[in-house]
């Protein structure tokens, strides 16, 4: 269900993304470090909308990747305690009183 409000919010934005895009058709002047331009605003609106969603994209990939390797390393340690564990369990030490 969470995906479905997901897919339905994104095709949403993109829709008034698309709308407002289209809506201004002006050519503006950009500014770039190296000198200036005139470009279709519809142009400027949607390379900036890909790009900002490329970036965040990005970021959550990077962080997945980073969870997996941490979850990778919780699970190797859990076996290893779990050895560890098993071990003490199949000889255990018999306590005695000495009096």
């Amino acid at each position: 269900m969470k995906f479905q409000w997901s897919m339905l919010l994104g095709i949403i934005f993109a829709l008034i993304v698309a709308v407002f895009a289209v809506i201004n058709v002006d050519p503006v002047s950009v500014n770039y470090l190296f000198g200036e331009g005139q470009w279709p605003l519809i142009l400027v609106i949607l390379i900036s909308v890909l790009l900002g969603g490329l970036i965040i994209g990005s970021a959550g990939i990077i962080r997945i990747y980073s969870l997996q390797r941490k979850i990778k390393t919780l699970e190797k340690e859990k076996r290893e305690l779990e050895q560890k564990n098993g071990s003490k369990k199949e000889n255990p030490k018999i306590l005695t009183d000495s009096k």
